[in-house]
């Protein structure tokens, strides 16, 4: 999957931003939701695995993804979601929690959702809410992938150390879950983080 013409993501449309579940497509084909930090780069990294600068907002901002954003990939059966960003998003605590209940019952109950990306900041990984989206991932059966972005800020060996280090922890806290290193800048690990997404939704 090198060549842009082989990438399936780069059909990949904004459909709706939604504030509430029932605002969401019908909870019927493929969906993989993205969640993470708000300074981790999420955004950033959806834009890099569909080959498109604008899909997702971006910000020097954290936390300016503030609904469940909804992206088709090609085909409405199969879809990319990506989540509020949580942390650092200057709010009122009353937004907070409702995203948080809000993130909760999707993760919960939504269907068609085969698999988690759970983004995080390869400088600064496995933070608090990163564990219990994994652990919450386990106990619920779904894929979790960890996309460590950034990596471009590590030498190479660092970040060799900092992937071994999370994988032997998730080995105890979520045996299933994977992890990569992953750059939007450097392109590192584009074509992993892409055929793993595109197997999860059937493409």
């Amino acid at each position: 999957m090198t060549a842009k013409a082989a990438n399936p993501f780069r059909k990949a449309q904004f459909l709706v931003s939604a504030n509430r579940l029932e605002q969401l497509p019908a909870d019927t084909g493929a969906e993989v939701a993205f969640a993470g930090r708000s300074n981790a780069g999420k955004s950033s990294a959806l834009n890099a695995i569909c080959d498109q600068h604008g899909l997702a907002r971006t910000s020097k901002t954290p936390g300016r993804t503030q609904l469940l954003n909804v992206f088709p990939v090609g085909d409405p059966a199969h879809r990319l979601v990506d989540l509020p960003g949580y942390g650092y998003a200057k709010v009122p605590e009353a937004m907070r929690l409702h995203w948080r209940g809000v993130i909760d019952t999707y993760l919960r109950t939504r269907a068609s959702l085969k698999g988690l990306v759970l983004v995080m900041d390869a400088r600064h990984p496995l933070k608090d809410f990163d564990r219990h989206m994994l652990e919450f991932g386990a106990a619920s059966g779904r894929a979790c992938h960890c996309l460590m972005t950034k990596a471009d800020k590590l030498s190479r060996s660092e970040g060799l150390r900092t992937l071994a280090a999370v994988r032997k922890e998730l080995a105890t806290l979520a045996p299933d879950a994977t992890a990569q290193l992953f750059s939007s800048l450097a392109k590192t690990g584009l074509d992993e983080a892409r055929a793993l997404v595109a197997g999860w939704l059937g493409l």
